[in-house]
């Protein structure tokens, strides 16, 4: 067991008054003392923790026999994140945009894990395949900054795997625990994040782990179909009321409330084809989930717009919509002489309307003839 200061020659460049990074080579052998993954999971009470997806294991693999090949190379800096333990020290005047010096990283070889002084912001299959490569060394570029700030990590690990072929459910799980300045298309979306994320882990909703996320791989529905049918509403539906067009938020409790009552009347008036999977039900599968959502608005526009929306006003608004869906068997009959089987709306947008509009004009039908 040993613990000494890894002292290593070292670019600073400061990028503004708030943002330096420090770059660096490194034996990629050694990196496990240095840095390490900050797994994403959930804490006791739900809150998000860490950031990063499990091990591609095949990915791991070729990077692996590649690195074992004649003539390998590695251009491309893993990005790591140091805590304040981390410090850089130069000779030179700190009057210029970049300075030569060290960079120094206390190692001990007794600290577990994740003791260490660095996360492992973007780069994790590659340090995973040289740790694992049959080579005795192989040194890698890297570039790092320091913060203690987990939120911060979060937020560099959004922005530099957003344009790259990653899981778009685990950036949408991490959106809610990122509040810094995020590409348009993230930003738009971060709201129904905030909501998706609390309709799957807060015990009082319909969707109590019932949704498909990184850290809820046991659900069922999928997020994505959760996130369209927030989108919608936010965009230009009941949920829109409570939008703050200039911050991009707004009265969150009001619109978790409103999606909370909706769909427990969902689940109330649609008990047995709520309580099923997707493949046996057609209405927690992603065609209903949407098109359902639009029947959301189109109830909640009917009432008083001055108040919130109660689980016994969209009961009464679902009750005469239970004999004209057909969600575990039977078929729809969309219009004369057009009939489809239950089990043959999948997710994809010409079912999506298809079915969306027969809902609406059938609540708009039964509530013409109730008076």
């Amino acid at each position: 067991m040993t613990a000494f200061l890894l002292r290593l020659p070292a670019l600073e460049i400061r990028q503004n008054a708030h943002s330096t990074l420090y770059q660096f080579a490194v034996d990629g052998k050694k990196l496990d003392s240095i840095a390490t993954v900050s797994r994403i999971h959930r804490s006791d009470d739900q809150e998000v923790k860490g950031y990063q997806r499990p091990e591609a294991l095949s990915h791991i693999a070729s990077i692996r026999r590649y690195l074992e090949s004649a003539k390998p190379m590695v251009p491309n800096s893993l990005v790591i994140a140091f805590d304040e333990r981390v410090r850089f020290t130069s000779d030179q005047e700190s009057a210029d945009d970049v300075r030569h010096g060290w960079i120094e990283i206390p190692v001990d070889d007794s600290q577990e894990p994740e003791d260490v002084p660095g996360w492992i912001v973007d780069g994790q299959q590659r340090s995973a395949a040289i740790r694992d490569a049959r080579v005795d060394r192989f040194p890698l570029a890297v570039t790092a900054f320091i913060t203690s700030d987990e939120a911060e990590q979060r937020e560099q690990f959004i922005l530099v795997n957003s344009v790259k072929p990653l899981s778009k459910s685990l950036i949408y799980e991490l959106l809610p625990t990122t509040d810094g300045l995020l590409p348009d298309h993230l930003a738009r979306r971060r709201l129904s994040a905030i909501l998706l994320d609390r309709l799957n882990y807060d015990p009082d909703s319909p969707f109590f782990q019932r949704i498909k996320m990184p850290t809820s791989p046991d659900g069922f529905i999928k997020d994505n179909s959760i996130l369209r049918m927030l989108d919608n509403s936010i965009s230009d539906g009941v949920l829109y009321r409570y939008r703050d067009a200039k911050t991009g938020l707004g009265d969150f409790e009001a619109m978790i409330t409103v999606v909370n009552n909706y769909w427990t009347a969902v689940s109330q008036v649609f008990t047995t084809e709520w309580d099923n999977t997707p493949r046996k039900s057609r209405l927690v599968h992603g065609v209903g989930i949407v098109a359902m959502g639009y029947l959301m608005d189109a109830i909640a526009g009917d009432l008083d717009q001055s108040k919130v929306p109660t689980v016994q006003d969209f009961v009464a608004g679902l009750t005469p919509m239970a004999d004209e869906c057909r969600w575990c068997a039977g078929y729809w009959n969309f219009e004369p002489g057009a009939q489809r089987k239950w089990n043959e709306l999948q997710n994809v947008p010409r079912d999506i309307q298809l079915l969306t509009r027969h809902l609406l004009g059938r609540y708009r039908e039964l509530q013409s003839a109730a008076g």
